[in-house]
């Protein structure tokens, strides 16, 4: 699985509608997913890698972990909490196309016949995503067989932790703007998203089971298959230095500064984010700062 289509599932919990389904997947009964911290004198930072869609059942939040958020006054997630209007209108300004412009028009007789096929196999019509642009056309058809198979956003820890937050009367911020992350993937040429868009469909038959494997390295906080799982293939230089490379550094640059300020923070990212080389913690022991493993 490329990482532009891994990418575009951690936006899935966001932009896709979540839709009830009858089937389920098997999930563990109880996860240990990796947990560290940044500290100095008088201030912590948790680092948390999350799965954004999980299926039912996963009991993750429990020992050191639970700890860790407990202690904590503020929760940091990739980006901050938004309504439907807000994110509706984000969807509308990055992933629609022109009036003028369709998606299926954007590609040759060979192209259309082999994504109406995969539409077929969805289960919707040929018109279904025609305003869409290919990226986000790429995130509907990774997102909707795995709700059809019991992933939900509602299951997925950002979910989850926000509602603690909520009850415990503790500020979500965010590192990042949804108008950041969508600007991200609309500024890829039509070329490059079609691309991608290609490469979702190719990986569909296998797509479950793919996911499943990252659930369960995830759960075991087994973090460098994760990251093995999650980062390996290096698709294009310059998409995994915006995507992953770039953002890790200016994470890592926030967490630098964070610990200027007394307090205990819980920040909760992508765990591709939290693996292997370039990772956030290997951009911070760069300069100098520590990141401990804790669960």
């Amino acid at each position: 699985m490329n990482l532009m289509k891994r990418l575009l599932l951690a936006l899935a919990a966001l932009l896709v509608p979540t839709t009830l389904f009858a089937q389920s997947v098997p999930a563990p009964a109880a996860a240990h997913p990796a947990l560290w911290k940044v500290s100095d004198t008088d201030t912590t930072i948790y680092l948390f890698g999350t799965i954004h869609l999980l299926p039912k059942g996963i009991e993750w939040y429990s020992g050191p972990l639970a700890q860790a958020f407990d202690s904590s006054g503020e929760l940091v997630t990739e980006i901050p909490e938004y309504g439907d209007t807000d994110t509706a209108a984000a969807v509308m300004k990055y992933a629609m196309l022109p009036p003028t412009q369709s998606l299926r028009l954007m590609m040759s007789k060979k192209e259309k016949l082999r994504f109406e096929a995969a539409l077929r196999q969805l289960g919707l019509p040929p018109a279904s995503f025609d305003r869409f642009r290919p990226w986000y056309a790429a995130v509907l058809m990774a997102t909707l067989p795995l709700q059809k198979q019991g992933y939900d956003m509602q299951n997925g820890v950002e979910a989850q932790l926000s509602d603690l937050a909520k009850k415990a009367g503790r500020p979500r911020t965010g590192l990042e703007t949804l108008d950041m992350q969508l600007g991200l993937f609309s500024a890829f040429s039509p070329k490059v998203q079609k691309g991608y868009l290609f490469d979702t469909i190719a990986s569909l038959p296998t797509l479950q089971q793919d996911v499943q494997k990252m659930v369960d390295s995830w759960a075991k906080g087994d973090a460098m298959a994760l990251a093995d799982l999650l980062n390996a293939e290096q698709d294009d230089p310059a998409m995994m230095k915006a995507l992953l490379y770039d953002r890790n550094k200016a994470w890592a640059t926030w967490i630098r500064t964070r610990l200027d300020k007394p307090g205990t923070v819980f920040i909760a990212v992508g765990a591709g984010h939290l693996g292997g080389k370039g990772s956030v913690q290997d951009v911070l022991a760069k300069s100098g700062i520590a990141a401990t493993r804790v669960q």
